[in-house]
């Protein structure tokens, strides 16, 4: 969801299991209401959860990667989608103040009333999905950097660091998931429309589950 600036990765300590399922994390993104971010940049060393009812997509590519920021070197699963609609989307985010304690941030968007939230060349770096999936025209095993179906490698992704040249992905023409949690260490889109935004910072954890 990025992805991101990271220094060189020692690839025989790095093995992503990739399987249908965990394409759901393409799940949502969310940038803190950012339209989009800058072009490479560090992942910050915390996590954040998001959850939605629904996303459909289209134009989907899945492979294994690696974020790196000052908290270390993380293998994350990289979903990319031409273009997602999400419907009650929830990004929460915890950080630990010293001496005040936890403060909960949780952002939500594209609720009852509402249109769905939009994105564009959306990619998401996370490590751990729950969720239904269905796909359509699904292609298992191709190489990363032949799919041609989705947006391919993110282009802040370079080959060799951030991911292994002609390594496992998958792709297909559409997807849908439901009922989506995920965790996730970064995102990023070309556009990113959070339609009824609502930002809520409160004191310990309020999370979006």
């Amino acid at each position: 969801m990025e992805s991101v600036a990271r220094g060189g990765t020692r690839w025989k300590r790095f093995a992503v299991v990739m399987v249908p399922s965990v394409a759901a994390t393409a799940a949502i993104g969310v940038a803190l209401a950012q339209g989009a971010l800058a072009a490479s940049f560090s992942v910050s060393g915390q996590q954040f959860k998001v959850t939605a009812k629904q996303l459909d997509g289209k134009g989907f590519v899945q492979y294994g990667a690696m974020d790196e920021g000052k908290s270390g070197k993380h293998p994350v699963t990289v979903v990319g989608m031409d273009s997602a609609h999400i419907t009650n989307l929830c990004q929460s985010v915890v950080v630990p103040v010293p001496v005040f304690g936890d403060v909960s941030m949780k952002l939500t968007a594209g609720g009852k009333g509402s249109p769905r939230v939009y994105a564009k060349k959306l990619f998401i770096d996370a490590d751990d999905l729950r969720a239904n999936a269905t796909f359509t025209n699904i292609d298992i095993g191709v190489s990363v950097d032949r799919t041609t179906k989705g947006p391919g490698p993110n282009p802040q992704d370079k080959p060799g660091k951030q991911y292994v040249p002609d390594s496992f992905a998958q792709q297909a023409d559409k997807v849908r998931f439901t009922d989506v949690k995920q965790r996730a260490w970064a995102t990023s889109a070309g556009t990113f429309k959070l339609s009824g935004l609502h930002m809520a910072v409160k004191k310990g954890k309020h999370e979006c589950y």
